[in-house]
């Protein structure tokens, strides 16, 4: 994705960096008030910026900068995972990446901007679905690999669909990060990520 976005021209340095402090801006905010109690005056009042500029960035307003920040916190979402996500080739790698999905979420705590965008703009905004399709996508797509790989070595059924086990692994994290955003509680993610990994360990014995 271009600095400007996916439509938009591109940006000199000076205007990238402009740009990406409003969204860095904007996310806090929504971490604190929630998307829909966030306002372009708090983005501004955060980032010293001027209304002419945000419009300016992103001419869609309010909106399209919350689709920024989605987007931002979507391609963060896969990063904070690397290098694991990327090497599943044995059972030291799947245990050290869910520590690192764990970790993640219990240092983020119950306010999670891609959260919001599931739960307050997914419903109703088709960019924002999509957006958020993509995402999952990116992320079924790497977990399938390292379900492929361990069943190459035999340590994971082959006779399970490599791509159905990803979508669940995915559901059990989600599962995990909604309730915490709703109690506070990371016991549940815990929860399913072990219970589905041990049941992955346990089918290439059956």
């Amino acid at each position: 994705m271009s600095p400007a976005g996916p439509a938009g021209p591109r940006l000199t340095a000076k205007g990238a960096q402009t740009r990406r402090r409003i969204i860095d801006g904007a996310a806090a905010e929504i971490r604190e008030r929630g998307a829909a109690g966030t306002t372009l005056d708090d983005v501004r009042a955060r980032t010293s910026t001027s209304k002419s500029q945000i419009f300016h960035y992103f001419p869609g307003g309010k909106e399209e900068l919350i689709l920024a920040v989605a987007a931002a916190e979507a391609d963060q979402v896969l990063a904070d995972q690397q290098p694991h996500l990327g090497r599943l080739d044995g059972w030291a790698d799947w245990q050290k990446w869910r520590d690192v999905v764990v970790r993640r979420y219990e240092q983020q705590g119950v306010h999670c901007p891609l959260g919001v965008l599931i739960t307050e703009l997914g419903r109703a905004t088709p960019a924002a679905q999509e957006l958020t399709a993509r995402l999952l996508d990116r992320w079924q797509a790497a977990l399938r690999t390292g379900v492929e790989t361990m069943q190459r070595r035999g340590e994971i059924d082959p006779a399970l669909d490599a791509d159905r086990t990803a979508a669940a692994l995915i559901a059990a994290v989600q599962g995990g990060v909604v309730i915490l955003m709703s109690t506070g509680r990371i016991s549940h993610l815990e929860a399913a990520l072990d219970t589905t990994l041990a049941l992955l360990r346990d089918s290439a014995r059956v």
